[in-house]
């Protein structure tokens, strides 16, 4: 990554100006700000990292936070290591710290405290509504830094793994910026598609099984390459649904990661039951997930809410919801 570029990123922390506290979860492990940084918003995610559990480390403890590593930078993402110094020379992180800037209103909704509600979503309800708003949230800018990924713009120094296919199924494997990127028992990696026709894990049809399992393949391969430590047995791979951004995406962690409700049920879906099922499915290579009945878990901050299920569960009772605070 360019020294000015990084150098650019971290006297971004220095400078937020703190306004409210969004949210706190993770039994309290992180915080979720909100605030400025000259003049415009920014969020600012804070989570303890896995502690160094060494003699020598546990002794100095309560040294002082001394510098600020950037792991990465893209677009209005940037993404650190708050650092104590317990040995000369060697620091020891104690602090994940996400930021957003600038930030949305997207992104302040996301980090906020709010309730929750279940829906379930049928084919109807998502090729009359929810498709359409897909549509209308996969603007360019809301894509950039995927696209930035994917076209070798930013991150590039972190991909571990890019696939030579020649068609549109190409895909790049690199750490999640929810990664501290040392903790192994903490792996999260990203799989980005470069496909544009599959926005979510609704446009998976059974003609994309093999695609799939050789996926699943590559990736496992490639993960237990960069991370010897590893057994295949111990990565999991899971799809979001709905998901944060319209781009086809996977995620591949420890199975012992917890991360709370993002692989929680009504969230997170088993790469493996996907393929199962559209392999049950019956009918030709053509149908699909868009044909299934979902099941998920929403807050009333997300605009798929707002502006999409609260008007259709007042005016009709063609969407069951079932609150929860």
């Amino acid at each position: 990554m360019d020294n000015e570029l990084l150098g650019v990123a971290e006297g971004l922390v220095s400078r937020f100006r703190f306004e409210r506290l969004l949210k706190q979860d993770q039994a309290g492990r992180r915080i979720a700000l909100l605030g400025s940084i000259d003049g415009s918003c920014a969020v600012l995610v804070v989570e303890r990292a896995a502690f160094d559990v060494s003699e020598q480390s546990l002794a100095n403890l309560t040294s002082s936070l001394e510098q600020i590593h950037t792991l990465g930078t893209n677009s209005v993402y940037h993404w650190y290591l708050a650092s104590t110094r317990h040995l000369p020379g060697a620091p020891s992180a104690s602090l994940k710290i996400n930021l957003f800037f600038p930030a949305s209103e997207k992104h302040v909704r996301k980090y906020s405290e709010q309730r929750m509600h279940l829906v379930m979503e049928t084919p109807e309800i998502y090729n009359k509504h929810i498709r359409p708003y897909m549509e209308k949230m996969r603007e360019p800018s809301r894509l950039q830094w995927m696209r930035n990924i994917i076209d070798q713009k930013a991150e590039v120094d972190d991909v571990i793994f890019r696939s030579q296919r020649s068609n549109s199924r190409a895909f790049v494997l690199l750490p999640d910026l929810n990664w501290d990127r040392a903790t192994i028992n903490s792996l999260h990696l990203l799989v980005i598609v470069d496909c544009n026709n599959i926005w979510s894990l609704r446009d998976l049809k059974k003609r994309d099984i093999p695609w799939l399992w050789d996926l699943r393949a590559e990736v496992t391969t490639a993960t237990i390459t960069a991370y010897p430590s590893l057994r295949p047995d111990q990565i999991k791979f899971y799809v979001h649904y709905l998901p944060t951004y319209f781009h086809f995406h996977i995620h591949v962690v420890h199975v012992l990661l917890d991360s709370g409700s993002t692989q929680a049920v009504g969230k997170a879906i088993a790469l493996e039951s996907i393929i199962s099922q559209l392999q049950t499915m019956a009918g030709d290579d053509n149908v699909g997930m868009d044909s299934v009945l979902m099941t998920y878990a929403i807050g009333e901050e997300d605009t798929v809410w707002s502006d999409v299920l609260e008007p259709l569960a007042k005016n009709t009772s063609s969407i069951r919801t079932d609150n929860h605070d």
